[in-house]
């Protein structure tokens, strides 16, 4: 007999609300506390981060003065050397965030303290006109908005509008309008309606500055905001700061262009991301909200179609973005090297943040695919196990083990190595922080069906248990039902994913499953025990005929997660000849420490002839040692000859013949050490590995 699920409590009904992204579209993610992780692998990482991160930002916060540089603006002491870069402020907006989401998950008391007292220092700081900024707009300090180009003002509103935004939607009524005040939320509104009046028709009399931020941000802030406090007003102004842009308005930086800042074409006439990928990409998911939100097809249109392209043509293996150093940028189509390749953490992020936006948007699952492939290879490596240092760039090929990160001070931006605990510009612990604390967001999405129904499907596979309320149409306002799933699963060391129903609602209900991309193989067991092969895309659960769940319904999924050799693309020129390794949606690696004695990285050739297998969470390959060529001084790299010339080689004295290597998977390189490393790695000739 079916049983139904009592109707949710209040509290339940937040915990849906309870998202970063609320489009008006025909589909929601979940509520941070509609999945409840069983541990397992991002179980751990989000208690990790919930124990450790989320204090270690805070204490180096305070220990270096970024937020006593608020109590400097509330106390009008100001002036002299200001600690930090200009932008320090975003960094307490984010770590807000993250403590937002991390509450509206668990409920605990001491989080929200904890936030309670950093957002009392940030509203001490605010300006009566709603202006608030510790670098500018104060005594002996520039003036406000005198430096769009570089100065972030407006970037740092736009994350405090998302922490804003982060908390009304975890604490309920006294965030909104006619409720008792939050006052996060309050400080946010009025930045908000500061910066509609500075930079709006509204303002000045009609005549408000023509301008935008050189780094984007403030238009995700305010799209979103507008979301969740139901003003139109900051929609607008978000849209009129997305069709500003491109118009090479903003002041140049030495050696970059315009397209440093997407301020050389037009959001809506361009083909492609491009410049400095984290601002390239938080405008493309402001864009992407405003297009949504005001159906602007063309510049829906826009994204979507510079997603496709940069993700075919710009995007590492890794799902990591931006392969220049020098602008910490997207490089020209195809311009993938490993050694040089930068993948910023916060590219990684923001990468996630647009996919979602553009899933669902869709239903495309190619998105999910996408976030998938990003969230285990990026975000997931950036943090060390113990959750206290980071990696800030992300490259696929280390060709000297990492050496000068300091354990207990400040480091420049690392280009990868060794995990540092802080750096002097350090977006992406924070950003990791705000990601991690809202994981189960991006884990699922619900939508109408056309029968009436209502349709789950779960885009990410972690080991817990969904309790998904589901609007009941015929049942008044505000009343739903729930839909409560129990997910059990290794994944992704282990492809079985089973799911159990527990309680349905009175509405019939359909459950999808994602199959990723490079699941060939992949097959579905139905409630009757069933099994039938599915292709990747969305497979539906449910017996033939009869899709919608019952309560006692039992359906697994089981995916090929055993190694995969994965060629790269014959027009990326950095990795010709080379293949990686791939175990579900693991990119796996090649550490140094796992290497013979004596031999080196660049010493090893991979055997593509035989199969990569299983082991720990890894793989073993084939390999074989060549000899390099010698190491006389002055002797060209082309030797003798010039380019072209022949190399001398020089015998691998006892080096090993064909033996076995271990892969390990990407996310934990360099956590037993410094070491070198490499993602693809030359293949051998035949005759090499006999």
């Amino acid at each position: 007999m079916t049983q139904h699920h009592s109707t949710p409590t209040a509290s339940q009904r937040q915990a849906a609300r309870a998202r970063p992204v609320a489009p008006r579209g025909p589909r929601r993610g979940l509520g941070v506390g509609e999945l409840r992780l069983d541990g397992g692998f991002w179980g751990a990482l989000q208690e990790t981060n919930a124990r450790a991160t989320l204090q270690h930002c805070l204490d180096w916060m305070e220990q270096l003065g970024w937020l006593g540089n608020f109590d400097h603006v509330a106390e009008g002491t100001t002036g002299g050397e200001r600690p930090g870069w200009q932008f320090s402020d975003s960094e307490v907006y984010k770590l807000l965030e993250a403590l937002a989401w991390e509450h509206g998950r668990t409920g605990d008391p001491a989080v929200d303290a904890l936030l309670r007292k950093v957002v009392d220092r940030v509203a001490a700081a605010q300006d009566e006109d709603g202006y608030l900024n510790t670098c500018f707009g104060h005594a002996g300090q520039a003036g406000r908005y005198s430096d769009l180009s570089t100065g972030h003002e407006l970037y740092c509103t736009g994350h405090l509008l998302q922490a804003a935004v982060a908390r009304v939607r975890t604490a309920g009524s006294a965030g909104e309008r006619g409720g008792d005040g939050d006052l996060l939320v309050e400080v946010a509104r009025r930045a908000a309606d500061h910066v509609c009046r500075e930079f709006g028709a509204e303002g000045r009399g009609g005549d408000g500055r023509d301008g935008i931020c050189g780094h984007p941000e403030i238009e995700l802030g305010l799209a979103e905001l507008g979301r969740a406090l139901d003003e139109p007003r900051y929609t607008e102004q978000a849209r009129i700061f997305v069709e500003r842009r491109g118009r090479g308005t903003l002041a140049p930086i030495a050696l970059l262009s315009p397209a440093y800042f997407q301020d050389d074409v037009p959001v809506r006439d361009a083909d492609v991301w491009r410049g400095h990928a984290v601002r390239a990409l938080y405008l493309a998911a402001g864009a992407f909200d405003v297009a949504v939100d005001t159906q602007d097809d063309g510049l829906r249109a826009a994204v979507e179609r510079q997603w496709a392209r940069s993700v075919e043509r710009r995007t590492y293996l890794t799902g990591g973005m931006g392969s220049r150093h020098q602008d910490e940028g997207f490089g020209d189509d195809w311009e993938l090297p490993p050694d040089r390749a930068y993948c910023e953490t916060c590219a990684g992020v923001a990468s996630v943040m647009v996919s979602w936006r553009l899933l669902l948007a869709t239903g495309e699952v190619r998105y999910a695919d996408l976030i998938e492939r990003t969230l285990y290879n990026v975000v997931a490596t950036s943090p060390r196990t113990d959750g206290r240092a980071f990696f800030y760039a992300n490259p696929l090929q280390q060709r000297e083990p990492g050496a000068d990160v300091q354990p207990d001070a400040v480091n420049p931006r690392a280009e990868g190595g060794v995990r540092a605990p802080w750096f002097d510009v350090s977006c992406c612990p924070t950003n990791v922080a705000r990601t991690l604390s809202s994981w189960q967001a991006y884990a699922a999405f619900v939508e109408e069906a056309p029968d009436g129904g209502v349709v789950v499907s779960l885009a990410q596979y972690a080991a817990g248990e969904l309790r998904v309320a589901l609007d009941h149409p015929s049942a008044g306002p505000g009343s739903s039902d729930e839909l409560v799933l129990r997910v059990s699963t290794d994944y992704p060391h282990d492809g079985r994913i089973r799911v159990e129903v527990t309680a349905v609602p009175e509405r019939p209900v359909t459950l999808r499953l994602r199959v990723p991309h490079w699941a060939d193989d992949a097959t579905l067991t139905g409630p009757d025990g069933s099994t039938t092969a599915v292709r990747p895309g969305w497979a539906t659960a449910g017996a033939a005929g009869t899709p919608t769940l019952a309560v006692g319904d039992v359906v697994t999924l089981d995916l090929p997660v055993g190694p995969r050799l994965t060629w790269p693309d014959p027009r990326v020129d950095a990795v010709r000849g080379t293949v990686a390794v791939e175990r579900g949606p693991l990119v796996l690696a090649l550490e140094s420490v796992d290497l013979p004695d004596g031999v080196l990285l660049d010493q090893v050739r991979l055997d593509p002839a035989v199969a990569p297998r299983a082991q720990g969470d890894g793989a073993v390959v084939r390999a074989a040692v060549v000899p390099l060529p010698g190491d006389g001084a002055g002797t060209p790299p082309f030797g003798s000859g010039g380019p072209g010339g022949a190399l001398a080689p020089t015998p691998g004295a006892g080096a090993p013949g064909a033996f076995d290597l271990a892969l390990v998977p990407y996310h934990r390189w360099a956590e037993r050490g410094p070491s070198t490393m490499r993602v693809f790695v030359p293949t051998a000739r035949h005759e090499e590995t006999r």
